[in-house]
């Protein structure tokens, strides 16, 4: 089997006459932690979203372990308006476009930027409903009550899942009333809970203090060790980034402008420019 969890090819998201994602490839190997980093506005969340069925892109294609998931190429009116590259290099591929439920059962999980959690929910209503989402029920099963066994083998994994994020003690207690960085987590356990191979976190630090910044990063480590997970995450901190990343891509304007390890972008001019600008000369 290929380590290639996740490959990216040629993805460009254009909307009306903005390219918010141009021509972008980069791929994410079994086991690693890689970041998508590059200024606000840069195109990640929209990246994100292409991966995970949010949004069809105008052009490009997504691989996951080796298989096409996501693919589409200009097409109606964008024929005329596209502005990104490869305009005819797809024409010849059947579109593809999963919902993001489809994607969450092939094994993607994700988090987002701004949190996302089931507001009139309990806590462990929240993982218990991500849960379902592997349940082993039909039609016929629910309608003669055949799923006792099944509804309590989730709930029980529902209640070992939120004891692990020691969040077993709020269970009971709307999601919302958490505080923000417990927010976080349970979203995490929710991801977690539909058991998936490549998990993608949307700024998982964001409003976090140094030291939450820097257990989330061991948490990060804990969670990928024990369930065997790929990780693909946006991260605007770069201490986290540069501590716990394995290689990094940086994006700005859409469009990759330095790809490495943490050392290797750290000191790439591009990247440097990209984050603190340049002077003018006088």
């Amino acid at each position: 089997m290929s380590d290639q969890v996740l490959r990216m090819e040629d993805v460009t998201m254009q909307f009306g006459g903005v390219v918010a994602v141009n021509n972008l490839s980069l791929e994410v190997n079994r086991g690693e932690i890689v970041a998508l980093i590059g200024p606000n506005g840069a195109g990640k969340t929209t990246a994100f979203n292409c991966i995970t069925g949010v949004y069809e892109p105008t052009n490009g294609l997504v691989y996951y372990e080796g298989n096409l998931i996501v693919a589409n190429h200009p097409s109606g009116k964008m024929k005329n308006a596209y502005q990104g590259m490869n305009s005819e290099k797809y024409l010849s591929i059947k579109p593809i476009d999963p919902t993001p439920d489809h994607i969450t059962k092939l094994g993607i999980a994700r988090t987002f930027q701004n949190i996302r959690l089931w507001k009139s929910m309990t806590v462990f209503e929240n993982v218990l409903t991500a849960k379902h989402m592997r349940a082993k029920q039909n039609v016929f099963t629910a309608t003669f009550r055949l799923n006792a066994a099944e509804e309590r083998r989730m709930r029980e994994e529902t209640l070992a899942l939120l004891e692990e994020q020691n969040l077993l003690q709020f269970k009971d207690d709307l999601a919302t009333s958490l505080p923000y960085g417990l927010q976080r987590r349970l979203e995490i356990a929710r991801a977690l809970a539909t058991e998936p191979k490549l998990l993608l976190l949307d700024e998982p630090a964001a409003g976090m203090n140094p030291q939450e910044t820097e257990e989330l990063g061991q948490f990060i480590v804990q969670i990928k060790n024990k369930y065997d997970l790929t990780i693909f995450m946006i991260e605007h901190h770069m201490d986290l980034v540069m501590r716990f990343s394995d290689r990094i891509y940086v994006i700005d304007f859409g469009r990759l402008i330095a790809t490495g390890t943490p050392s290797e972008v750290q000191a790439n001019p591009k990247v440097i420019e990209a984050y603190l600008g340049v002077a003018e000369d006088e």
